[in-house]
């Protein structure tokens, strides 16, 4: 008898952290994996997480599970791929550990990830994008924050993490104005911002002093905004912009796709592909040809351009 306890703990410790170096959100994803599959396995078998055994877990159990997120808990394909990545990451690491269990080990790790389609990716143009940043009333303070951080989103197209993880210290607005962030699988980059966002980020910084390690959008008390607060702001002012802008009804908005609207501007400006992957940290395995042409899917830019 082998107890998941020990090797699982050994997984999130020794694995990820001691020798991956994997980042927080990383770690909080396959956390997140194992406390569904923890919670599933106690209504299946009964049997606690501290006393489980990993020959429990088998084949039969995991396929079970993941039938769950997409049947019950309404998880899309992707979203299944994704626990049974962190799943299968962890009998990969048990394997070597634990080779008493091997018939068990592989027969989870021959359970298949699902085929799923590629969704067309939606972006505002450049006049719905006018119409967004003109929704917020900049005549209060949470107006002219939400304008400064929209109107950085759209042109730089960082992902809500990297917005709502900057600080004061990371905007340049002096002699060749950018945005520095930290970004996904640490990458670092940095972002040249246009004169017109440049102005803005300048009021904004005047308007909201602080120290360089404050941060660049913060709430009324002082603290970062979350990734849902960012996604709240949108729907309100894209709900505000539709009135003016009868294009953006029923278009489903979020903060990514004001991220597939930086790329596309940059497209419709004549910059190169590559530039424009590089720009937006789009890159892939094998370069940056199909984000890019997923872009201008079912647009008016032709994809043979591009790819």
């Amino acid at each position: 008898m082998t107890l998941l306890a020990p090797a699982l703990e050994a997984f999130f410790t020794q694995r990820l952290e001691g020798q991956r170096h994997a980042s927080p959100r990383t770690i909080g994803s396959y956390r997140d994996t194992w406390r569904l599959f923890l919670s599933y396995t106690l209504e299946q078998t009964g049997t606690a997480p501290a006393t489980l055994d990993i020959a429990a877990l088998d084949a039969a159990l995991v396929s079970g599970f993941l039938a769950h997120l997409e049947q019950d808990r309404g998880n899309m394909t992707r979203t299944r791929n994704a626990r049974l990545a962190a799943i299968r990451s962890f009998f990969k690491f048990a394997a070597l550990r634990h080779p008493e269990h091997a018939g068990t080990i592989a027969q989870v790790l021959a359970i298949p990830a699902k085929k799923h389609g590629q969704r067309a990716v939606s972006y505002l143009t450049a006049a719905e994008t006018t119409a967004l940043l003109a929704a917020p009333d900049t005549g209060t303070w949470h107006g002219r924050r939400d304008h400064a951080l929209l109107a950085l989103a759209a042109q730089t197209g960082l992902r809500v993490t990297e917005l709502t993880s900057l600080t004061r210290g990371d905007v340049q607005t002096g002699t060749g104005p950018n945005v520095r962030c930290h970004g996904k699988g640490r990458k670092e980059r940095v972002t040249p911002l246009t004169s017109s966002v440049t102005r803005v980020i300048r009021s904004w910084l005047r308007e909201q002093p602080g120290n360089p390690s404050d941060p660049l959008f913060p709430t009324r008390t002082g603290h970062r905004l979350s990734s849902d607060a960012v996604q709240d702001l949108v729907t309100k002012h894209v709900a505000a912009a539709a009135a003016t802008c009868p294009s953006m009804q029923g278009k489903h908005v979020t903060p990514h796709t004001l991220r597939h609207s930086a790329a596309m501007a940059l497209l419709h400006a004549g910059v190169d592909p590559v530039s424009a992957c590089v720009q937006t940290d789009r890159w892939r395995v094998g370069g940056c040809a199909d984000p890019v042409k997923r872009l201008v899917t079912g647009t008016d830019l032709p994809v043979q351009r591009w790819c």
